[in-house]
């Protein structure tokens, strides 16, 4: 059971890894690495709860644009970031509000599904959500050094770059190719 449930983390943390190896490119410092990762794994913790408690209801209704409000978030804020980079000078300081709430919201949109997938099964909400949780700011926080690292090798704007890497990632997901 918990072997299954740690390759489910796993499988629903990769979302969160992608987008965090892609924000690693604004070279965020290690403390606003581990606050991002941290935040991404309390959302991806809460959905599941939400998905098991509320249960087969909420499964149904955003089953199938789970993907596609994940795939618009990443794009707006891609193009957010490329208008800011054309109109300003390379920024000290991340939008660290977008990043701490605009992207971990649709991200853990699929862990509501899986939640709900859980809870029908009858598994106990003081398992997966915390489980859950850890594997994804295990993984967010290795993806944002991997991207930190990358961006340093990069000699391109960090924040141009990323708000390419993200809109190129959201054009992925909604042609389903991620």
């Amino acid at each position: 059971m918990i072997g299954s449930l740690l390759i489910l983390g796993f499988t629903l943390s990769l979302d969160n890894f992608r987008t965090a190896i892609v924000l690693g490119g604004l070279r965020p410092t290690w403390r606003r690495s581990v606050k991002i990762a941290v935040t991404f794994g309390i959302w991806d913790g809460v959905a599941p709860l939400v998905g098991i408690v509320v249960g087969h209801y909420v499964g149904g209704v955003i089953g199938s644009t789970a993907d596609i409000v994940g795939a618009i978030a990443l794009g707006v804020y891609g193009l957010y970031l490329i208008v800011q980079a054309w109109r300003t000078e390379v920024p000290d300081e991340l939008n660290e509000r977008v990043m701490l709430f605009g992207l971990p919201v649709p991200l853990s949109v699929d862990n509501v599904v899986a939640g709900t997938s859980l809870g029908l099964l009858g598994y106990s909400p003081w398992l997966a959500p915390p489980l859950f949780a850890t594997t994804t700011a295990l993984m967010s926080l290795a993806g944002l050094q991997i991207g930190r690292v990358a961006a340093h090798l990069i000699p391109v704007r960090p924040d141009l770059l990323t708000g390419a890497a993200l809109i190129v990632m959201a054009v992925l997901l909604g042609f389903g190719v991620l």
